[in-house]
């Protein structure tokens, strides 16, 4: 079995062979996920070796002490977090070999098809349709809120295949070339002033069934290990103590003295304490992870994640008064990543109202922990056995 002391010997082995101050970055980074230090839970021959998820740790802190260049995580989170546990779990061996590699060197960026303008939070009521002819699937449709559509190479797709079932149960899921003929992106310009969200419109695109994603008709389930990894990417992250939006109101308190007064000291004071609490419980949930897949827990830490952002900017712009109100640029911009805690007060209060929002509404979230965490009784719902035809729309 892969220990601590045998990944140190590894990742020795690799900083010998490719040294990160003469070796090229995607050079480094390829020669990484072969030796199986990508992800090191992922199996061997998929830039992992079959061991704890825990061991990461392991491999990053050798990797940061010698300089050696990251994967940016941070630009290609949806592949990373959403993307390749999908593919791990369902994908075939030729999907696997096809698509990991390149994932996790940042080589080729994904983006997530999912959400629609006409399906609201109700993900499984969405419309776009995949019609088989032969050994392609023809696609139709709009997707919305699709962040880093603008610079992706591939995506995940989810689309109706059978129109004459139950909602989720005629759903099919896809891998999509976002460069395919079909595929148009227009910017959705924010509150901030940014478009890193975008629209999607899909029309008479082929995908090769070889692109399928599981089974036909099981694009649900499928879609469940995806919004659950995702919950955790955003919910789970990991942070240090006074990490995150936290950091830069306690910085302001810390620096400016004038700007104090006892309600928001209460009120600092106790959003320090929860944002402690929530960081705690991630690393706790980023744990039981070791032992097998993200379950409804993380829609939880999303919550908590959004309540929090928000929150947290909004007595930061209290705290600062008029000087919080100010914001250095509204120009139309086109990020690669968003920047939580960078920028302006007024940046942050603004971007976190997105929160509540992306990665599952606050609605559909509390839902879930209410249901398939707390155990209680499910909502009633008259369209679970309707044919997604005969839906009212």
């Amino acid at each position: 079995m892969t220990d601590a002391a045998e990944l140190k010997r590894r990742t020795a082995e690799l900083l010998a062979a490719y040294p990160p101050a003469t070796t090229d970055r995607l050079d480094f980074l390829r020669a990484r996920f072969d030796a199986g230090l990508a992800w090191v839970h992922y199996p061997e021959g998929l830039g992992g070796l079959g061991a704890p998820r825990s061991l990461q740790a392991v491999v990053d802190a050798e990797l940061e002490a010698a300089g050696a260049p990251d994967n940016d995580p941070r630009r290609i989170g949806i592949g990373l977090g959403m993307a390749a546990p999908t593919i791990l779990k369902y994908g075939t061996d030729e999907q696997k070999q096809r698509f990991l590699r390149p994932l996790w060197t940042g080589e080729e960026v994904w983006c997530q098809l999912f959400s629609e303008p006409g399906a609201g939070s109700d993900l499984a009521a969405l419309g776009t349709r995949a019609v088989r002819e032969g050994e392609d699937w023809v696609v139709n449709g709009q997707k919305v809120w699709t962040s880093s559509a603008h610079l992706a190479r591939w995506a995940i797709l989810i689309a109706r295949t059978d129109p004459d079932v139950p909602k989720h149960a005629g759903i099919t899921y896809f891998l999509c070339d976002m460069t395919d003929p079909g595929i148009e992106v227009r910017p959705l310009r924010q509150i901030t002033g940014e478009a890193e969200f975008n629209e999607v419109f899909i029309t008479d695109v082929r995908i090769p069934d070889s692109r399928r994603l599981g089974e036909i008709g099981d694009g649900w389930r499928v879609a469940q290990t995806t919004l659950n990894n995702e919950r955790v990417a955003i919910g789970g992250m990991r942070l240090p103590r006074e990490g995150g939006m936290i950091a830069p109101a306690a910085k302001t308190w810390r620096e400016r003295p004038e700007l104090r007064t006892h309600d928001l000291h209460q009120r600092l004071l106790k959003l320090w304490v929860d944002s402690e609490v929530s960081r705690l419980t991630a690393e706790r949930l980023r744990q039981q992870l070791v032992a097998g897949q993200p379950g409804p827990e993380g829609a939880g830490m999303k919550l908590a994640f959004a309540r929090l952002n928000q929150e947290i900017s909004g007595l930061e712009v209290e705290l600062r008064g008029e000087e919080g109100l100010l914001y250095d640029d509204w120009t139309m911009r086109r990020p690669e990543l968003v920047d939580f805690t960078g920028r302006d007060a007024g940046y942050r209060y603004l971007r976190s109202k997105g929160n509540s929002i992306e990665g599952g509404t606050t609605e559909i979230l509390l839902n879930i922990v209410a249901e398939r965490v707390l155990g209680l009784p499910a909502e009633p719902r008259t369209d679970k056995d309707v044919a997604w035809k005969d839906l009212a729309r």
